[in-house]
């Protein structure tokens, strides 16, 4: 068992990444409407940020690399059991019940992107499409490409509906995921005395 110090070092692109994930997130949850070009837009800076953690775990140092907390089920109820036996071990990145944790929240992060890119395009597409139809159709033809679009817009808003379903599960997921990595954290920290969140500040060295 080694002593944990109480400070830890992360370096810039995680404090980066990691903050600038809250504050996506914060923003497209209480001040942009749902839908909006703003939310939508946000959606995206919040892929391209996520996107750019995702690359740090592979070029990154040691310790922001996947290879430095994998996941694994196995080393995190062993944690669990040494949490009940009161003893306290230094992890060189997450602790394995926190490894687990940051996996789910990029799987809902990326779940979450992936819907909504798939509900709104890329780049987004606008509403404005060619009004009328080609001038030299007949009555009947008319009639009949009207009634094929029609259900191939009822066709298209079932599978929207399922997206978005998809879409608002995920993010609710999100939420529920945020209120236990807090409350892990805050666990952590009275636990081990470790300054965690201190650590993760910006200007923090």
């Amino acid at each position: 068992m080694t002593a944990p110090s109480k400070t830890k070092n992360w370096d810039p692109v995680v404090k980066l990444t990691h903050w600038t994930i809250v504050l996506a997130i914060l923003t497209n949850a209480l001040f942009t409407e749902e839908g909006s070009s703003v939310h939508v837009w946000v959606g995206y800076a919040l892929a391209a940020i996520l996107a750019l953690r995702l690359l740090w775990g592979l070029i990154g140092p040691t310790e922001a690399r996947f290879s430095a907390f994998p996941p694994n089920p196995a080393r995190a109820l062993h944690h669990i059991g040494e949490i009940r036996r009161g003893e306290k071990r230094e992890h060189a990145s997450h602790n394995p019940l926190g490894s687990l944790m940051v996996y789910a929240i990029w799987s809902c992060l990326g779940v979450i992107v992936a819907s909504g890119i798939v509900m709104t395009g890329f780049p987004p597409q606008g509403e404005s499409r060619e009004e009328g139809h080609p001038a030299a159709c007949g009555d009947a033809e008319y009639g009949e490409d009207a009634e094929e679009d029609g259900e191939g817009h009822e066709e298209g808003g079932h599978e929207e509906e399922g997206w978005e379903e998809v879409h608002e599960v995920a993010v609710n997921l999100l939420y529920l995921l945020i209120v236990l990595h807090i409350a892990g954290v805050a666990f952590e920290t009275r636990r081990s005395g470790r300054h965690v969140v201190l650590a993760m500040l910006p200007r923090r060295r």
